[in-house]
């Protein structure tokens, strides 16, 4: 068994998407290689109406897959298909893509104002850029989730883990998507494939992820020492770790505990070619969605 070294970890960084929502990058529009399959992640945590009232108005997607995470509030979407739904607090949606869809993703405030959730863009292989677009949305009574002995819940998002399998399947990166609390003082190793890569995303406490090696001192807030790093206990925390090659990861829980998202997959090893919200292998590729977007074709039939 080899524990995961922290490769790096980072702040989200304010950004602004859609019609003005306001809402913080872990990453994104970067080099896809560094989290392949993975290539955006967004967290739109918010406590002010007008800061996400106007949303993300209908806009294209094509060759990538979109998976949405709420915590808080209300995400209202519809598509050119003539889908349409309501994703609610602890609800998940896996969007395919594929050949391509025209959607808008509407956000809400709970009774509070408040808005919280996640989206994470993955690739899809050359193989399955051009098939038919396709949803899974669950219902978050309908995910599982797991508590241990010692108090840490895993709520198994995407994948299966712990004997506990997520309702979503046939997902091309194969992933694993976890939201994961650990009790305060407790110490943690979780299993993740060795061939996957992975990150964790901290959203609310402190703790640190090490490797078995590292020192035991106590750290700066979010820095890199070695092979270990300590998150201190802040509101509005949001901090991606990123790890190296191993099967498993260890985090230490702070004061208060530590929950993070802990997300793994198989790299597809593709070439990418990347405008937006259009993610194909090739600059062709890329230039023929243009077109088809231009003449009114980038709606496929279904095959």
């Amino acid at each position: 068994m080899s524990i995961r070294p922290i490769k790096a970890a980072t702040p989200a960084v304010p950004t602004m998407e859609g019609a003005g929502v306001k809402l913080h990058r872990a990453f994104g529009f970067h080099d896809p290689t560094m989290l392949d399959p993975f290539l955006l992640f967004d967290d739109f945590r918010n406590e002010h109406p007008d800061d996400f009232a106007n949303g993300f108005p209908w806009h294209p997607h094509r060759g990538i897959e979109t998976i949405t995470y709420v915590l808080n509030g209300t995400v209202e979407h519809g598509d050119s298909l003539g889908n349409i739904g309501t994703l609610g607090a602890g609800d998940v949606q896996w969007m395919t893509a594929g050949s391509g869809i025209l959607h808008q993703e509407m956000p809400k405030g709970n009774a509070q104002g408040q808005m919280h959730g996640f989206q994470l863009w993955a690739n899809l292989p050359g193989s399955l850029k051009m098939s038919t677009p396709r949803y899974q949305d669950v219902q978050g009574k309908d995910i599982p989730e797991i508590i241990d002995d010692d108090g840490t819940r895993v709520k198994v998002i995407i994948g299966e883990f712990w004997g506990q399998k997520s309702p979503v399947e046939g997902i091309a990166a194969d992933p694993q998507y976890l939201d994961i609390f650990v009790p305060a003082g407790v110490r943690k190793v979780f299993k993740v494939d060795t061939y996957r890569r992975a990150f964790a995303y901290v959203f609310d406490g402190s703790g640190s992820f090490r490797d078995a090696s590292a020192p035991q001192g106590v750290l700066l807030e979010k820095e890199v020492m070695g092979e270990e790093v300590n998150i201190r206990d802040m509101s509005g925390n949001r901090t991606l770790v990123q790890f190296g090659t191993g099967d498993e990861v260890t985090v230490q829980a702070g004061e208060r505990g530590i929950r993070f998202l802990l997300i793994s997959g198989a790299p597809i090893e593709e070439p990418v070619a990347w405008h937006g919200p259009i993610v194909m292998n090739t600059k062709d590729e890329l230039r023929e969605a243009m077109r088809d977007l231009r003449n009114d074709t980038f709606i496929k039939p279904a095959h």
